[in-house]
């Protein structure tokens, strides 16, 4: 009975695993953890049980590190699981970055446009004073 107990737990934990949302999972995947290590924390009883001659002892504490291993094993699905969602994909990263060559190569545009502007605004001036310099010698 007393080895039923932990198994229904483990499975009521696993059961709320699978059907929540993420935020959720990750409160889950602690639960199921702690649930897995309460049993192993008490040191001297493991130590203790771990000398113990008697198999039942040893089925236990494999079974509570069994337990703990798995839900650590959840937990670090879980992790990478959000690292993988918080990565962009090779289609983002290109859309990202042709955005980028998109802004640039306007902002470029508009600075030669600029300075185009400039240069013929330039030319008028230097035509202008080409032109009275030529006058002035002519009534020369």
């Amino acid at each position: 009975m007393a080895d039923r107990q932990p198994l229904d737990q483990q499975h009521q934990l696993e059961q709320q695993i699978q059907s929540q949302t993420p935020k959720e999972d990750i409160i889950a995947c602690i639960t199921a953890l702690e649930a897995a290590l309460l049993p192993c924390l008490p040191a001297r009883e493991l130590q203790a049980i771990d000398r113990s001659p008697h198999p039942s002892h040893q089925i236990d504490v494999e079974r509570h590190a069994r337990d703990f291993m798995e839900a650590a094993k959840k937990l670090q699905l879980y992790f990478i699981g959000l690292q993988h969602e918080d990565q962009p994909t090779k289609e983002e990263m290109l859309q990202k970055e042709i955005m980028l060559m998109e802004e640039e190569l306007n902002t470029k545009t508009e600075l030669i446009e600029k300075h185009e502007r400039l240069i013929q605004g330039w030319r008028k001036e230097l035509k202008d004073q080409l032109d009275k310099h030529i006058t002035e010698l002519e009534r020369v």
